[in-house]
C-alpha cells in the first residue's frame, strides 16, 4: 500500500462514498455569502469527510482539522482565472499558487489542481497541461494524492452535448497526466460514461447554489447513481439556512441511507 493510497482512503470512511465541502471560493469570489466569517463557516463543517480550501486559509479554520474523526484536508495548489465568475474571465489563465511540499508541511492529506482545455489556444492548453503535470509529479514525489479538477472554458456549459463530450475526454486526460481522483460537473443522463472512462474516483461538484435544498440533494443522488464516488459541494452547503443539517442530509443521500425526499423530511429542509 502506497502513501497515496493511504492518504486517499481518508476521504472514504469505512469504504463509503465521500462528501467534501469546498470553502476555497474566496480566492476568486472574495468574501462570498456563507464565507464572510470564515472561521464560523469552518466550525460548522466538522461532519464533512473532507474540506477543500486555499492553503493560506488553514490558519483561520480553528480546530476543524484536529482530533479523531476530523475531515481530511484537501489543499488547492493552482489559481485559475476561470473561477473568477463575477468578473467573467474566459481564458483560464493558470498559475502555481502553492507547492506540494508546502501543502504537506501545512498538514494537507490530499492536493487539488485544476485543468482547463479548449481555451481557443493550443499553446495555452499545452501550458495548462505542463503546469498540471508538474504539480502531479510534485505530489507523486511526496506520496500525496492529487485531485484533478476538470473545468470548461468559455460558455461550453450551455452546450449540453459538447459539454458532456469535453468532460468525458478531459477527465481521462487528467487521469493520464497523473491525477488520483477527479472533481468535475455532473453532465446529465450520460454521466455514467464519464465514470466508466476514468479508472479513478470521480466526484461530482454542486456548482452554483440551487433554488431548493431538495434540488441539491437530487443532484447528489443522480451523481452517485451514475457511479460517482461522492460529491464536492460548496455554496449549497455554505449558503443553506442551516448548513449542518443540510450537510447531514447530504451525507445520508450520498451514503445511500436515504432518498432525497426522506433526507429532506428528516432534517426539515425545503
Amino acid at each position: 500500500m502506497t502513501g497515496k493510497t493511504i492518504r486517499l482512503s481518508k476521504l472514504f470512511p469505512d469504504g463509503n462514498r465521500a462528501v467534501v465541502v469546498a470553502i476555497d471560493h474566496g480566492q476568486t469570489f472574495g468574501p462570498m455569502e456563507g464565507l464572510v466569517d470564515y472561521t464560523a463557516a469552518a466550525r460548522r463543517l466538522k461532519a464533512a469527510d473532507a474540506v477543500l480550501l486555499a492553503p493560506q486559509m488553514i490558519r483561520f479554520t480553528d480546530d476543524l482539522f484536529t482530533g479523531r474523526g476530523s475531515p481530511a484536508m484537501i489543499v488547492r495548489l493552482n489559481w485559475n482565472s476561470i473561477h473568477c465568475e463575477p468578473w467573467h474571465y474566459k481564458e483560464a489563465q493558470t498559475i502555481k499558487a502553492y507547492s506540494a511540499a508546502a501543502a504537506a508541511r501545512a498538514g494537507a492529506d490530499v492536493l487539488l489542481a485544476s485543468l482547463v482545455l479548449k481555451t481557443a489556444s493550443e499553446a495555452h492548453d499545452a501550458e495548462n497541461v505542463r503546469l498540471f503535470a508538474a504539480l502531479a509529479e510534485e505530489a507523486a514525489d511526496l506520496g500525496m494524492p492529487i485531485i484533478g479538477e476538470v473545468f470548461p472554458a468559455g460558455d461550453l456549459r450551455s452546450q449540453t452535448e459538447e459539454f458532456h463530450d469535453y468532460v468525458k475526454k478531459v477527465c481521462r486526460i487528467v487521469c493520464e497526466l497523473g491525477a488520483d481522483a477527479i472533481k468535475t460537473f455532473y453532465t446529465g443522463d450520460r454521466f455514467a460514461e464519464v465514470v466508466e472512462g476514468t479508472p479513478i474516483p470521480v466526484f461530482a461538484l454542486g456548482a452554483e447554489k440551487l433554488p431548493r435544498q431538495i434540488d441539491a440533494l437530487n443532484l447528489a443522488a443522480k451523481s452517485v447513481a451514475a457511479g460517482a464516488k461522492g460529491v464536492v459541494y460548496g455554496r449549497n452547503v455554505l449558503q443553506a439556512s442551516r448548513p449542518a443539517d443540510f450537510l447531514a442530509a447530504l451525507k445520508d443521500v450520498v451514503r445511500g441511507r436515504a432518498t432525497p425526499e426522506e433526507a429532506a423530511a428528516t432534517y426539515r429542509l425545503k
